[in-house]
């Protein structure tokens, strides 16, 4: 290291210096990449990489490339032993898409979901949240960040979509870039996820994704390309099959594409329990197993043993892992010196974020902000109004270290609250004659079953809601398992219904029952420590009087503020648009009170809205971390303006997206799932077909108003595109817009047989200002984002000719339109290899056979 500069200091020079290659949002492989030790031309490592491979014995090379347990009894989500005789300390992984999540019951800065940070249209605040991450996961103990995820949102189903930015691979692209600059300027290694098409929850272990090179370039693998020239330590492999191979056995993207064309120098991880084989994967370009050895520990030694598998391999991979620890300077101490845990600094990234992200997206008659009397006398309906909702489940969530609720908040600000559930989500007891369903205790090492009729006076929908710890108990309805029979049946636990009050784990199905008796019988296994359980339920009886209760209090109140939630989590998919439960009859039923109602949404995303013209203004929270309660009553009281813009269309229904249009893109048939919309996802897709959107891409409201004028636009020599235009606050608030920048198709390109969009994001600026203040802004257009890929060339081609050119509010609200005309770049186009990908020919060592050249 340099004397007096320190590691952070150099670090965060570094992150800036590759992070500088996406400026204009043009995420291109860094030249200096390209030549580094160890890189993808065949270059040796560093003598001090070179001399550790040198010295460490096979036994010991292998422990360093797969999972194994921590022997100090801590649980990292991930761990490699190092090697202490070497100075070669191990590595513990944490995840990290929404903050640091730690398994030994300690808390952290629960930030909000990645979906709302990109929200805020503001790679310098995505700059922040990853300060955060790294800062907390180095604080925590951990080496590896497991963040950012960049696939892209293609349909609206997803179950992982909040953990993730954007429909748009530019926007995706530079939030990505950002943040990994953030999470390793403080010397944590950030890994981004999953390379690549991990689109979908559903039948993610082994769905094979079929696409064509054109949409995979220019959607997908943007992100990731920009993660590369950011500089990021680590790549994670997915899940899923890419044209016929599984990703983290895929020759053409880890090697190919990821090294060769990229130049890529870090390492390649697989997801948790994604390799499927020791000789294919590691040629191919996996370099480490995770969380466990069944691949890479004893079964690549004999691999190497028997000459299937060239020793040499193993030495790339530990040499890439080594390389990076180097660069991170964690070869430089052991144990490795780790700074305080800053909770403060945290919780101000996390109510930034959530204020920033906040997204206003209907107010027609001006409801909000809230003030006076509608301020403070308040009805507070939704289980989301008593609970605050932090975070979105699976691997993504965050126990918070401290989060209100909105209605504590609204009260801390001295309105008169009333509240309401409108559905009880936890259930109500079960009333079965001589029998207590509420509370069952099984001592340890006992099991224990209850037997009770229960009369269900009409048939209708109930929900059985489990409440218990320790294994999950068995329930039987009528002799038939309700959690089990039908697919799809048992509800998603995401990050709200993961636990009931008590800390018990909370499971929920929901099934039909006929009017008479029905038996219940009840198995709970006590364990080794006991165990107790609770059976609730809801049915159309539970369901009436909390939505009654609501009402009344609605009617009571000057302003009705209904809490709508959606729970997403990994591992499941949505099946549908519409808010879970009975919330849609909920809200109308408010609405009808003549109070006005204003909805506010913790969803991952789009949601239906069949109510919409009903209520008086609706406003988007998602997921919003820690600090979520504080920055919508500011928000709603006016303190603050929304400024958040959606990352993704929200279409009308559920028949009214492009994965609606063919169950081959999605879910997919026969275990495949076919990208045949192409480059024509998301708000490319609204536009081209003319369906138009509930809420286009873009789309977010302001407490003011804003004039765009003066467009002009300049075609640079080196074939980038400088747009120039003055925004005005034209309102009496202080506020914040962010005019969008899309460009139309270039007729040469048409001419080439080249496919594009009707229009493409080009830029964006997030603009804050006074009443009557004006800002002249600059929006850069790199090269990368005026071109297409043609597979024919097997090189980007830039756009030239005449294009249209537009200055927006949103997709679909174009305020300035112009014409530009773009000459040929000064230099030539950046080619590449092209893809071809064949299938699996099992451990065997040698190269996929490429049945399909995508060029």
């Amino acid at each position: 290291m340099v004397p007096g500069v320190s590691r952070r200091d150099a670090l965060r020079g570094l992150g800036g210096a590759l992070l500088a290659a996406t400026a204009g949002g043009v995420p291109m492989a860094v030249a200096a990449d390209r030549g580094r030790p160890g890189g993808a031309d065949g270059g040796r490592f560093s003598a001090r990489v070179e001399g550790l491979l040198a010295r460490l014995t096979r036994a010991e090379k292998l422990m360093l490339v797969h999972g194994s347990t921590d022997p100090t009894g801590a649980r990292p989500i991930g761990f490699t032993a190092g090697v202490e005789r070497l100075g070669i300390p191990p590595l513990r992984f944490t995840d990290g898409p929404a903050g640091v999540r730690l398994r030994r019951g300690r808390a952290s800065t629960a930030l909000p979901a990645p979906v709302m940070l990109a929200a805020s249209f503001d790679p310098r605040l995505a700059d922040a949240y990853g300060t955060v991450l790294g800062q907390e996961g180095r604080a925590f103990g951990a080496d590896v960040v497991l963040a950012p995820m960049v696939n892209l949102m293609r349909t609206p189903y997803a179950g992982r979509n909040f953990e993730t930015f954007s429909e748009d691979p530019l926007l995706t692209a530079q939030i990505a870039a950002a943040e990994i600059q953030g999470i390793q300027a403080q010397g944590a290694v950030a890994a981004v996820k999953h390379l690549a098409l991990n689109n979908q929850e559903a039948d993610r272990l082994t769905v094979d994704v079929e696409i064509e090179e054109q949409p995979l370039r220019e959607m997908e693998l943007r992100g990731f390309e920009a993660a590369v020239a950011a500089g990021v330590g680590v790549v994670m492999g997915s899940y899923n099959k890419v044209r016929g191979s599984y990703a983290c056995e895929n020759r053409p993207l880890l090697t190919d594409l990821l090294r060769g064309e990229w130049g890529f120098t870090g390492w390649v991880v697989s997801d948790w329990g994604a390799t499927h084989s020791t000789a294919q994967a590691i040629t191919a370009g996996l370099d480490m197993e995770m969380p466990g050895s069944t691949h890479f520990g004893a079964a690549l030694g004999r691999a190497i043993a028997d000459g299937s598998v060239p020793e040499a391999a193993l030495d790339t991979a530990v040499g890439r892992i080594l390389s990076v620890q180097e660069r991170f300077h964690l070869l430089d101490e052991w144990p490795p010196g780790r700074p305080d845990h800053d909770a403060a600094s945290g919780a101000r990234t996390a109510l930034d974020v959530a204020r920033a992200g906040a997204t206003l997206l209907h107010n027609p008659h001006a409801t909000l902000p809230l003030s006076d009397e509608r301020a403070t006398s308040l009805a507070l309906i939704g289980p989301t109004a008593l609970r605050p909702f932090v975070s979105g489940g699976g691997s993504a969530y965050v126990d918070p270290a401290h989060a209100d609720s909105p209605e504590t908040v609204f009260r801390e600000r001295g309105a008169q609250v009333r509240t309401a559930l409108g559905e009880n989500i936890y259930g109500h007891p079960l009333v079965a004659p001589s029998t207590s369903l509420d509370d069952l205790r099984v001592p340890a090492r006992e099991t224990r079953t209850m037997h009770a009729l229960i009369t269900v006076p009409q048939a209708g929908t109930w929900t059985w809601v489990l409440h218990h710890s320790g294994a999950a108990p068995h329930l039987l309805v009528d002799g038939v398992d309700p959690f089990r029979p039908v697919p799809g049946s048992e509800f998603a636990v995401g990050g709200l219904l993961r636990t009931a009050p008590g800390g018990f784990v909370l499971r929920r199905c929901t099934t039909e029952l006929t009017a008479g008796t029905h038996r219940i019988d009840l198995t709970a296994n006590g364990g080794a420590q006991g165990q107790q359980v609770r059976l609730r339920h809801l049915s159309e009886s539970t369901r009436a009087a909390d939505l009654a209760e609501a009402v009344s209090a609605a009617r009571a109140a000057s302003t009705a503020v209904v809490f709508a939630y959606e729970d997403a989590t990994e591992g499941h998919d949505r099946t549908t648009l519409n808010l879970p439960g009975n919330q849609n009859t909920l809200i109308s039923a408010v609405a009808a009170t003549g109070t006005p109602t204003v909805v506010v949404l913790n969803a991952s995303g789009a949601v239906a809205m069949p109510w919409l013209d009903e209520v008086a203004a609706a406003l988007h929270m998602y997921y919003p971390g820690q600090e979520g309660a504080r920055a919508t009553a500011e928000v709603l009281c006016g303190d603050i303006d929304p400024g958040g813009r959606l990352t993704q269309s929200f279409p009308t229904d559920d028949d009214s997206h492009a994965t609606a249009q063919d169950p081959g893109r999605y879910p997919g048939t026969g275990s495949t799932v076919t990208y045949s919309e192409g480059i024509l996802a998301g708000h490319r897709w609204h536009t081209a077909t003319g369906t138009a959107p509930l809420f286009p891409f873009g789309h977010g409201l302001s407490y003011t108003t804003f004039e765009h004028a003066d467009l002009t636009a300049e075609a640079e020599r080196d074939g980038s595109l400088t747009v120039r235009f003055t925004v005005t606050n034209t309102g009496d608030r202080p506020g914040v817009t962010v005019p969008q920048v899309y460009l139309g198709p270039s007729p040469d390109l048409t001419a080439n047989q080249i496919g594009q969009p009707p229009r493409i994001l080009a830029g964006y600026r997030r603009v804050s200002l006074r009443p009557g203040r004006s800002k002249n802004v600059t929006v850069k257009v790199a090269p990368r984002q005026l071109s297409s890929w043609s597979t024919a060339r097997r090189a980007w081609v830039l756009g030239t000719g005449s294009r249209s050119l537009w200055i927006a509010d949103s997709a679909e609200d174009l305020r300035l339109a112009g014409t530009v005309v773009l000459g040929a770049a000064g230099g030539p186009a950046q080619g590449g290899r092209g893809l071809g990908f064949g299938g699996s020919q099992g451990s065997s060592g040698a190269e996929p056979k490429v049945t399909l050249n995508l060029h």
